[in-house]
């Protein structure tokens, strides 16, 4: 589908103004829900994420329980009102599927071998949504899971990069750009997009999935500039969870 808007200028600037190696602003915060075992929320762009971890606690019904290992529950959900046409309340298909693809991608982080027959929930509840929603809500996982005490091998993180067009009025399209972290528009009528998240330790990777067609070039540069935009993100889980935990000790102190 194409636009009547060009997405990047001819110097290299994007709709909201940013290069194309630009994140667009990030705001965490841990520890937002008294009544979880940890909690997150999380502003990236336009999108607005709340997370909240429940366990590990007993595996309810007994038939799901593994006697090896605990079992990570990802529930993703979207607000009706979080898009400008009202959602549908509840899951659909692609709601499911990213609650799949963030399970898996948590199971690999996470120490599940130390909770047999256990299960975590992390609920992720999309407020409002730009682009970038399950990049978003991974990352406000990972923060929720450190903030619960999950033992993990590291804390989870998402970005994506894609490639977008400069389109002109009459149709014209003046070649693909890759770019870090596609916003609305890019996200609606671009070329390509290729969401990923790692363990920013060891740079493994947990989730990757793409929409769209890049060539091996391309590719490399997505996944380039996608793994430096994780490790950007991955500070900043770092100072949300060293910020909360110092204001405890001060008011303890």
């Amino acid at each position: 589908m194409k636009s009547d808007i060009e997405l990047i200028d001819a110097n290299g600037k994007r709709l909201d103004g940013r290069t194309n190696d630009q994140l667009r602003d990030v705001k965490i915060e841990a520890g937002v829900l008294h009544r979880a075992d940890g909690s997150c929320y999380l502003e990236w762009g336009g999108n607005k994420v709340v997370v909240a971890v429940y366990g590990p606690r007993e595996a309810i019904p007994r038939h799901t329980q593994d006697p090896l290992r605990a079992i990570v529950n990802a529930r993703y959900n979207m607000a009706a009102f979080s898009v400008d046409d009202r959602k549908r309340p509840g899951p659909d298909r692609r709601s499911r599927e990213i609650s799949k693809v963030i399970s898996e991608a948590l199971e690999k982080v996470v120490l599940i071998d130390l909770y047999p027959r256990a299960a975590i929930d992390v609920n992720i509840e999309i407020l409002d949504a730009e682009a970038g929603t399950r990049c978003a809500g991974l990352t406000a996982a990972g923060v929720a899971l450190a903030d619960a005490g999950i033992p993990m091998k590291d804390i989870p993180v998402g970005c994506a990069a894609g490639k977008i067009g400069a389109e002109t009025k009459d149709g014209k399209v003046s070649g693909g750009h890759v770019v870090l972290d596609l916003g609305k528009e890019e996200d609606n009528f671009g070329d390509a997009d290729l969401p990923i998240a790692i363990s920013p330790r060891t740079d493994e990777i947990l989730l990757l999935q793409m929409d769209g067609h890049l060539t091996v070039e391309e590719f490399n540069k997505a996944m380039e500039l996608a793994m430096k935009g994780c490790h950007d993100v991955s500070k900043l889980q770092k100072d949300a969870l060293i910020n909360k935990y110092a204001a405890d000790v001060e008011e303890v102190e």
